[in-house]
């Protein structure tokens, strides 16, 4: 179980450190950029969402990374012989903090406006509204749409974490199985989103990270028999010490694991994203098969800045044992997982 944070308390001390590594159900440490004792240029903040059905995914960022600041959207159908997956993500020039992230992932609306496109998220008491408009998305058709997410569960995983490097961390929150509920547009297509199969994830994230870094990344959210069920699994990214993010979710309640392997196949010495994986947690409450469907890649090389991504969608079949010993099986459960290097 590690070191799990239970009180509330301040993210980081005078000198910019964390001031107790751990993990929490809830967004327990106070975030102030102002406390942060780093080059703006070296400060990172994000709010990704994706929503999913099974059939069609929609996911949306708005980031500012200090040197450069993203607001993105992808549309994903996964459904029949020919997945397909469109992906936008204009950037702007050195947003410095200027894009003004809450400091909180509870209330507040976080927002990114430039040439052709528009992406706000706001976050209220009892629901989420994420509204998007994205021209030329698809030839000249412009993608645009808006999404209520509702019924948020009682836990969540959130974890501070360091770095070796002095005054660098990591703290963030996976929002698991959020009732979706709206629709996306493109063209003259329409595609809805019920709450009675549409769920979300959000990702919320702050801080200070190391040039050179790989991570990876796994989250699911549905429903077994009626009742919200998903996972959300992590590893290689920080010192995990003192916590990991690897959770299940049931009825709204979280149920800690401990490490993950995501067991990605090789071929020819290279990661095979699209041949099955294999994930197992180290205290065996966690196997599952993962089979791809789609491998929403991008890979952007700068030389001195790099990101290479592999975001794959695919559907689990597994099981997991919840802390009272129930064990939950689950067969084409629709999630992703992911590998990402950043050099940044």
């Amino acid at each position: 179980m590690r070191h799990e944070i239970t009180c509330p308390l301040a993210l980081l001390d005078s000198s910019g450190s964390l001031t107790e590594p751990g993990w929490a159900r809830s967004l327990l440490w106070d975030y102030r950029r102002a406390a942060v004792q780093a080059s703006p240029l070296r400060i990172k903040e994000w709010d990704y969402y994706c929503v999913s059905n099974g059939r069609m995914a929609l996911a949306l960022t708005v980031a500012d990374n200090g040197y450069m600041g993203l607001g993105s959207a992808s549309l994903l159908s996964l459904e029949g012989e020919h997945p397909w997956e469109i992906t936008k993500s204009p950037m702007t020039v050195l947003p410095l903090g200027r894009t003004g992230l809450p400091e909180t992932s509870a209330q507040g609306v976080t927002s990114l406006t430039g040439r052709g496109f528009r992406l706000l998220f706001r976050a209220e008491k009892d629901q989420r509204l994420l509204a998007f408009h994205m021209e030329n998305f698809r030839g000249g058709e412009t993608l645009w749409g808006e999404i209520r997410l509702t019924e948020a569960p009682k836990d969540s995983i959130v974890i501070a974490t360091p770095f070796e490097k002095p005054r660098h961390f990591y703290y963030n929150q996976k929002i698991n199985c959020l009732r979706a509920e709206g629709s996306v547009s493109l063209g003259d297509e329409t595609w809805r989103f019920d709450p009675t199969d549409a769920f979300a994830v959000l990702d919320w994230g702050r801080g200070v990270w190391t040039y050179h870094n790989t991570w990876y990344w796994s989250s699911a959210s549905g429903a077994l028999d009626g009742v919200p069920f998903g996972f959300n699994l992590g590893c290689g990214f920080g010192d995990t010490s003192a916590a990991t993010e690897n959770a299940l979710f049931y009825g709204g309640r979280l149920h800690k694991l401990e490490e993950v392997d995501f067991g990605i196949p090789q071929k020819d010495g290279k990661p095979d994203f699209l041949s099955p994986w294999h994930f197992t947690s180290s205290d065996g409450r966690f196997t599952a098969e993962f089979l791809p469907i789609l491998d929403r890649a991008a890979c952007t090389d700068f030389q001195l800045l790099k990101s290479d991504q592999h975001q794959v969608f695919g559907r689990f079949t597994g099981e997991c044992i919840l802390d009272d010993g129930t064990v939950l099986s689950f067969r084409d459960f629709p999630g992703f997982a992911e590998q990402v290097e950043n050099k940044w």
